[in-house]
């Protein structure tokens, strides 16, 4: 999920705030500034997760999501800069990126 909204405005921080908030309770994850991800099981459970965020969107500014698999995101390649690996070495199904 990548989004930009406007933070000129007291309002606007506020909403800025609550959006970021939600998203973190929700198991998302920051990859960089207004960049997020969470990883779902199926795409139903990935429908289930854009619904909630569609739910809980600002009124204003420019929020996306992009779906891709779990293959296409390991094979992300870093130019500058090195991977953070915040890696729990688990059995359970649930990981969250």
């Amino acid at each position: 999920m990548m989004f930009d909204l406007p933070v000129e405005t007291e309002m606007e921080r506020r909403n800025y705030r609550m959006f970021r908030k939600h998203l973190i309770k929700s198991g998302f994850l920051m990859l960089q500034e207004s960049i997020y991800c969470k990883l779902a099981q199926n795409t139903t459970v990935a429908e289930a997760i854009i619904a909630n965020v569609r739910k809980n969107k600002p009124d204003e500014g420019l929020v996306q999501v992009l779906k891709i698999t779990e293959k296409q995101y390991s094979k992300m390649e870093y130019i500058v800069g090195e991977s953070k690996s915040d890696v729990l070495d688990s059995d359970e199904r649930l990981v969250v990126l």
